[in-house]
């Protein structure tokens, strides 16, 4: 009677471990993005409210940009996990390289897109007329780092999968410390102001994803994997994330949705709304930590024809999912007085931004679940399920949100409607993962 609760124990000590040795390190890295919105955003804000909100719309747009094609992180950890364990590291570096080639490709094709239509697409999205020549100069400067923020995703799937979220991690602090000292010494030193902090993003960006190349092509060598661009590998990869392409883009329209909705709210609205979404992100992006481990370890398990254990780790990563939730939405509930000052001194905008943040604050452990979901499908190789269920999380809340301005409401009715969206993915993901469905074994799915 007492062997199974042991073993019982004894298991969730296991995937414990599993757990914080992943998602630890994991979390330094994934910060790295909001961080460095974060960065520019403290320091821009006290340019201005203008520039402040200029910035808003411009990142959105740039986090969209390399948003969207973040199935080169997600898609390659499941694929490469999956070769670790059934133990083909060559395959799975191979798989990897495949995905770089791809980032890079895809990189160059965004750069001619975006330089040409920034004016457009800025005011597509509402900015006014004082903010507008800030978010079209921090646009265009900011869209040459993008083939190098896509080759980190790439890159980073490739570790991930391979077990190894230390070297992202470090990766992500020296690039993190560096965009800081350059926006501050740009922006205010060499009196760039704006453009300051573009440029020093850029060139954060591009260090980054030279310290990965350097890995990963040494990781190959060592392996004998080939290095040559490889036509059907490239295209092969392209089919895969077709699936989380299609659910990053619903999920990246409800974004730009929402900051568009805030932009029409008026410009102390916009900019509340850039601190919001700066701290929504980093919450998000700390309980993906957990979802990048889950990702890794549930496809080292179906790789290694393990089912009971990749329905075990589920289930535990969702109760990580959930605690780290509320201690993270007691912590913005805490810090809401000292954390708005640091991006303004503006007191109409830290009026419009308070009371939203306890909106963020009482959603995180909904958040806690969806995240963890997200990634245990997602290192499945569930692609075609989350698409649907992102399609279908969009459909709810386009129209909610967009009343938000018709019938008169504010920023925390917006953040009312983010809530929302948020549950109606927790339930989409909670059933699937309840079926067991997404349980296939196999080197590949």
């Amino acid at each position: 009677m007492t062997q199974a609760p042991a073993a019982s124990k004894a298991a969730r000590r296991r995937h414990d471990r599993e757990i914080v040795a992943l998602a630890v390190p994991a979390f330094g890295a994934l910060v790295a993005e909001p961080l460095f919105v974060m960065a520019d955003s403290a320091i821009v804000g006290h340019l201005g409210t203008a520039q402040l909100a200029g910035l808003a719309v411009a990142s959105s747009l740039l986090m969209t940009a390399v948003s969207v094609f973040v199935f080169l992180a997600y898609a390659t950890t499941a694929a490469v996990a999956r070769r670790v364990g059934a133990g083909d590291l060559q395959s799975a570096i191979r798989q990897g390289m495949d995905g770089i080639w791809l980032a890079l490709l895809l990189g160059a094709a965004v750069i001619a897109i975006v330089l040409p239509t920034a004016p457009a697409v800025v005011e597509l999205f509402g900015a006014s007329h004082t903010a507008a020549p800030y978010a079209i100069t921090y646009l265009r400067i900011s869209s040459l780092g993008i083939p190098a923020m896509l080759v980190v995703l790439a890159a980073t799937g490739v570790l991930r999968g391979l077990q190894d979220t230390k070297t992202p991690l470090y990766v992500a602090v020296g690039g993190f410390v560096a965009n800081g000292a350059l926006n501050a010494g740009l922006v205010y030193g060499a009196g760039l102001g704006i453009a300051g902090s573009a440029w020093g993003t850029v060139i954060a960006q591009v260090a980054m994803a030279a310290v990965y190349l350097f890995v990963v092509v040494r990781g190959a060598r060592r392996h004998g994997a080939s290095l040559r661009p490889d036509p059907a590998g490239i295209r092969a990869c392209a089919r895969a994330g077709a699936p989380l392409l299609v659910r990053t883009l619903s999920l990246r329209a409800i974004l730009m949705i929402a900051t568009a909705v805030a932009a029409r709210l008026g410009d102390a609205e916009i900019a509340a709304h850039q601190i919001i979404l700066s701290l929504w992100s980093l919450l998000a992006f700390a309980l993906d930590a957990i979802a990048i481990a889950g990702q890794a370890i549930i496809g080292r398990y179906l790789g290694a024809d393990d089912a009971q254990g990749a329905r075990d780790a589920c289930r535990r990563m969702v109760q990580w999912g959930i605690a780290v939730g509320v201690v993270l939405g007691l912590l913005v509930i805490v810090s809401r007085p000292l954390f708005i000052p640091l991006f303004t001194n503006d007191q109409v905008v830290q009026n419009a931004a308070m009371p939203a943040l306890l909106m963020i604050a009482l959603s995180q452990p909904i958040c806690g679940i969806v995240f963890v979901l997200d990634g245990v499908l997602m290192g499945a190789g569930d692609g075609p399920y989350l698409a649907r269920a992102m399609l279908v999380t969009l459909a709810v809340f386009t129209p909610v949100a967009l009343l938000v301005p018709v019938f008169g409401g504010e920023l925390t009715a917006l953040w009312g409607a983010m809530t929302l969206m948020m549950t109606v993915r927790m339930l989409t993901l909670w059933l699937r993962s309840r079926s067991g469905r997404w349980i296939i074994t196999g080197a590949t799915r």
